[in-house]
């Protein structure tokens, strides 16, 4: 009876380490995944930034927008979304102009 319990058991566990293979595997894609589209959602907020903004990003127009967007981004989504970051966010679209090109670039 005792060498059943521990073929039980044993078998127990291997069910359990698959399943967590499995698990483990989703979450990867799960976090591959979002990585990938936050990056291009990055690209695109750095391209509509350029596109409003232009060349100058310290004119007084491109401030005044980066503060609006700023605020009500962050409201929104809350933090990530400072005048800072959104400059970063514009060079990265700089950086990596063509979008069709930047996961392969980045990875």
């Amino acid at each position: 009876m005792d060498n059943e319990i521990i073929k039980a058991e044993n078998h127990s566990e291997e069910i359990y380490t698959s399943i967590r293979s499995f698990v483990i595997t989703a979450q990867n894609k799960v976090y591959a995944a979002v990585n990938t589209a936050m990056v291009i959602a990055y690209w695109e907020i750095g391209e509509q930034i350029y596109k409003a903004c232009g060349e100058n990003d310290r004119a007084e127009y491109d401030k005044n927008l980066l503060k609006y967007l700023s605020d009500k981004l962050t409201a929104e989504f809350g933090k990530g979304f400072d005048e800072s970051n959104l400059r970063r966010m514009r060079q990265f679209y700089l950086t990596y102009p063509i979008r069709d090109t930047l996961c392969h670039e980045l990875s």
